[in-house]
């Protein structure tokens, strides 16, 4: 049985990466939003959170963003274009990715058991 229909949103994701070393992105987070003013305040909430730690070109870039460029990604947006927004701190990029998805309805698993593979899955522990 399916939970609801299909719905459009945004998928938000977090990236960080080391701009001196070859090294690949690193995902830190990811958020499911459900409208476009959801989606960039998530990523607005997140550059005032961290702007008091930024160092001065990437908190004026965070601040830029915030107050300028903002608008200009909700427009997007709402277009269901995908948007990027990036800060550099020092050596770290850190970039916020929103996508326009379709959310698909799972099975709903409630009073189903599930199959006994699913219990041999074990998270992979960080290095």
């Amino acid at each position: 049985m399916l939970t609801g229909e299909p719905r459009w949103g945004y998928w938000c994701e977090c990236w960080t990466q080391d701009i001196t070393e070859a090294a690949a992105p690193e995902l830190r987070a990811s958020f499911d939003a459900h409208s476009a003013p959801q989606a960039d305040r998530w990523v607005a909430v997140a550059l005032r959170t961290i702007s008091p730690a930024l160092d001065s070109d990437a908190s004026d870039e965070a601040w830029g963003w915030l107050y300028e460029r903002r608008i200009q990604t909700r427009r997007a947006l709402l277009q269901m274009q995908p948007c990027t927004v990036s800060v550099t701190h020092a050596s770290t990029r850190i970039t916020w990715t929103i996508r326009p998805v379709l959310f698909l309805p799972l099975a709903h698993r409630h009073g189903i058991e599930l199959p006994a593979c699913a219990h041999d899955f074990k998270p992979q522990q960080p290095d």
